[in-house]
């Protein structure tokens, strides 16, 4: 008998822990998740400052252990059907603010191309003076189509109208087929001088 949990993780930087809940509570999941009998200790990030690159290093034996969980699951007893079953995992979500999210994902957070959904299609721009990167105006797209702000030429980028549709939403499989064309990467601190081809191209 296959029996399937939510995991979900939750951490951030700004914390020198990791925390792991696991819902399985049905409807009320989402508050019952929260509670303390429902959260363990996933990890320990030692001192208190932010561990940058070498997350992918700290997270290396969670991640090993996810795989083993999935592919294989373990053995669990079921104090309620008073019977054993093989319990499997999934992670299903991350919760951190935009730099953590940087850290986890390995999609650098700054620049023209910070964003993880519009990726190449970002329409920032750098400011005149200083250089800065601007997002200014970037949302309208995803408005409805016939939403007044699309046509509004002055309270946005002046006598611009947005006539253009959202990037397209990435499936898993979009996602996987960029994986693919990356070369192999570094983990940890020693991928900070590795050069990926079409870094800040098409990809951050």
């Amino acid at each position: 008998m296959i029996k399937f949990r939510a995991l979900c993780i939750c951490g951030t930087h700004s914390r020198v822990h990791g925390v792991c809940h696991v819902p399985g509570f049905g409807f009320w999941g989402v508050t019952m998740c929260m509670k303390p009998e429902s959260i363990f200790l996933s990890l320990i990030i030692q001192g208190p400052q932010s561990p940058g690159k070498n997350i992918d290093v700290m997270l290396r034996p969670l991640i090993d252990e996810l795989k083993e969980l999935w592919y294989n699951g373990v053995k669990t007893y079921d104090s309620f059907r008073h019977e054993h079953f093989i319990m499997r995992a999934a992670l299903m979500w991350t919760i951190t603010d935009f730099p953590g999210y940087g850290m986890l994902s390995g999609w650098s957070t700054h620049g023209r191309l910070s964003c993880p959904y519009c990726q190449e299609n970002s329409k920032a721009f750098h400011l005149p003076n200083g250089r800065k990167i601007s997002f200014f105006d970037c949302d309208r797209q995803f408005l409805p189509p016939d939403h007044l702000f699309r046509r509004n030429r002055n309270d946005f980028k002046k006598g611009h109208v947005e006539n253009l549709a959202p990037p397209k939403r990435l499936s898993g499989d979009d996602i996987h087929r960029q994986i693919l064309q990356l070369l192999e990467i570094l983990f940890g601190k020693p991928s900070q001088r590795q050069v990926i081809e079409g870094f800040g191209h098409w990809h951050n």
